[in-house]
């Protein structure tokens, strides 16, 4: 055997064990103008973590501030992501969902406890949903920017605004224990890591659990690690988001939804 045959057989075994290893997404939540400094630090340090891309979960109009869109430098940002490899998602629209008198405790329990009054998507009307996920793909369309997903804030989808998601030609939908393929209506278990930073005890409990739901994500076909840009203001949560997430890449292959569900349906049809 020539040193040039050995080195070819190396090569393509090496793919194919490339090919073989599960999976890693790792998404960044709430980017808007507003996050952007954050979300640029994020990036930049998962990438020496072997994150080498990741799901960007914009927010067209994040709290009423202002279009994401018409922030010409912001738009920039993200076309330079998505040309890398990165890929953007429709993360809500406002990414706010006001109080309403007389909800019952279950609607306080999952839009205040749960969710700082971010569930926008919990309980949205199949009509309004639809207008704003519709406004969202059009708006970043007109910018260049290509998004296949739809994620709601918190991952509070009600089942008519997942209707509406669908029926916007959304690809996928994720929640925090798994993810949706909308065109086929498959469902993918898997769970994901996420903080919560509100308060000290949430921060004790969030490096708790994930510590422990990081090695239970060892065999996930799946693992997921989803980031916001206020674990970047609190050093251990921040230490330990970058120690599982690296310690998670050795092992797998980082990627995008949008791939991971491209991939699935391929394998679906062969």
């Amino acid at each position: 055997m020539t040193g040039a045959t050995a080195t070819s057989l190396s090569s393509i075994f090496a793919l194919s064990a490339e090919a073989e290893r599960e999976a890693l997404v790792v998404s960044v939540h709430d980017v808007a103008p507003a996050t952007r400094a954050a979300a640029e630090k994020i990036v930049a340090e998962l990438a020496h973590q072997r994150v080498s891309v990741c799901s960007l979960l914009v927010v067209p109009n994040y709290h009423h501030r202002g279009s994401s869109t018409e922030d010409r430098g912001f738009v920039r940002w993200l076309q330079e992501l998505e040309t890398q490899g990165h890929e953007i998602v429709i993360h809500g629209y406002f990414h706010e969902r006001p109080r309403r008198d007389g909800e019952s405790v279950r609607e306080k329990f999952f839009t205040r406890l749960y969710t700082n009054d971010e569930g926008e998507f919990y309980d949205l009307d199949y009509d309004e949903a639809l207008r704003r996920i519709t406004r969202a793909r059009e708006e970043f369309a007109a910018a260049s920017l290509t998004p296949r997903g739809f994620i709601a804030p918190a991952w509070l989808l009600g089942p008519a605004a997942e209707r509406a998601a669908a029926d916007a030609e959304m690809e996928y939908t994720t929640r925090l224990t798994g993810l949706r393929d909308l065109r086929s209506g498959d469902d993918f278990r898997a769970r994901t890591l996420v903080y919560s930073v509100r308060s000290g005890w949430r921060r004790a409990a969030s490096l708790a659990w994930n510590g422990l739901l990081a090695r239970q994500l060892a065999t996930a076909q799946l693992a997921r690690v989803s980031i916001h840009p206020t674990d970047l203001g609190h050093h251990e949560i921040w230490q330990q988001i970058l120690r599982l997430t690296g310690r998670l890449a050795e092992n797998r292959n980082a990627t995008t939804y949008r791939d991971w569900v491209a991939e699935k349906r391929t394998r679906r049809r062969a």
